[in-house]
């Protein structure tokens, strides 16, 4: 990513967009496009880019408008924490932009609009206006306003609400599904997302909500007629990625298999418990305690922290603390002292198990509950079972 920052700042340029007001662009002349960008390989690129092309064929003069700059040198982390990240729009070459992502093997496609002279003028000219330093900013949510919903809004304000009025009905699937259609590609990584985000993701939205995702606000503009013609007068398709699989139409179902495993692993606990009087088996147990507790239990605080004390909305109020929390974290120390032979370890870990499995049996008895909505069963089926055994493992479990 610190990569692809670099080259951005390779293709950016300075000079003032002839479409600008007052510049010497005339409507008739210039044509806007939208550019495409396919999944890439790292977490920001799953979810593919968008940006705005306007061309002056007139004058020979062409600018690519991406809104997804960020900078890492400023606090990125602090403020991806806080739920505060600062994005803004910048200016690139067209055809650079479009080679650097061929580079990295990603599909570059290229709609272009159909739009009158005073709606191409219109979008330019609030492109033009955008990137000037003192508006060139914006806050970053991922779902609501990103580098995908920016386009949608110019294109929308050109049409005079004619996309936002054809994306107003139901969407065929949740936040939360597109997320994790997404995130197959890395399975660990989609759990992950899926248990930071709560039941906002659940919700209906509307097509045009979906847009936050760049492949369907192309799909939504291939499909957009006005007065019956196409809103997309011509479809480009410059690169094609050799190396990719494409992204999966449904989300993935996953719930039997990690029942399965949790529940295996969970046997594996209650029957390492039963030997603990072998080093081996009290090593074993002890390892595994120590890495749950380090990620899951991390993970359990994290969200512990960013739920209550930070903007990330859509992690407060998560129904995933019942089945991982900060009492998962205490298994990080219970478990070297396991290891040790420790007593005090095995008292430690009956209460401490006990209470992760109460919390994940409430977390599941809460569901009759019409505000307890969030579709988790995927973590409540790779969580619950190895809860429950643990708990029945250490219960009962006398010193050796």
């Amino acid at each position: 990513m610190l990569q692809l920052a670099a080259l951005w700042g390779a293709l950016l340029t300075a000079s003032p967009a002839p479409w600008a007001p007052g510049g010497p662009s005339r409507a008739e002349d210039l044509v806007v496009s939208v550019a495409t960008f396919g999944p890439g390989d790292d977490l920001p690129s799953w979810w593919g880019h968008t940006a705005l092309v306007v061309e002056d064929t007139r004058l020979q003069h062409a600018r690519l408008y991406n809104y997804g700059m960020f900078d890492f040198s400023t606090g990125f982390v602090h403020k991806f924490v806080q739920g505060r990240l600062e994005f803004w729009v910048g200016e690139a070459s067209v055809f650079g932009t479009y080679e650097l992502y061929k580079s990295l093997d990603r599909d570059v496609r290229i709609q272009v609009l159909d739009l009158n002279p005073e709606q191409a003028l219109l979008a330019a000219q609030l492109l033009a206006n955008n990137v000037r330093p003192e508006n060139r900013e914006y806050l970053y949510h991922h779902y609501n306003d990103n580098c995908s919903t920016r386009p949608r809004d110019i294109i929308d304000q050109a049409l005079a609400g004619a996309l936002k009025k054809a994306t107003s009905v139901p969407s065929r699937m949740s936040l939360r599904e597109h997320t994790r259609r997404y995130s197959e590609v890395f399975p660990p990584m989609s759990l992950v997302l899926d248990y930071l985000q709560n039941d906002e993701l659940d919700r209906p939205i509307t097509q045009a909500e979906e847009s936050f995702l760049p492949d369907e606000l192309e799909r939504q503009l291939d499909a957009l007629t006005i007065d019956g013609r196409p809103v997309v007068k011509q479809k480009i398709f410059y690169y094609r990625t050799v190396g990719r699989e494409p992204v999966p139409e449904k989300a993935p179902y996953w719930n039997v298999w990690l029942a399965l495993g949790s529940a295996a692993v969970g046997g594996l606990v209650f029957f390492l418990s039963r030997r603990l009087a072998k080093k081996g088996a009290r090593i074993l147990l002890g390892l595994f305690l120590t890495f749950e507790g380090l990620i899951w239990g991390s993970l359990g605080v994290f969200l512990f922290v960013v739920g209550i004390w930070t903007n990330h909305q859509v992690a407060h109020r998560n129904e995933n603390l019942f089945l991982i929390n900060p009492i998962t974290f205490t298994l990080l120390f219970l478990g070297p002292m396991l290891m040790k032979g420790s007593k005090r370890a095995l008292k430690g870990l009956k209460w401490a198990s006990a209470a992760l499995a109460v919390t994940a049996l409430l977390g599941v008895v809460a569901k009759v509950l019409p505000m307890f909505d969030q579709q988790n069963w995927n973590l409540i089926c790779m969580v619950l079972p190895l809860s429950v055994a643990t708990a029945a493992a250490f219960w009962n479990v006398r010193p050796q």
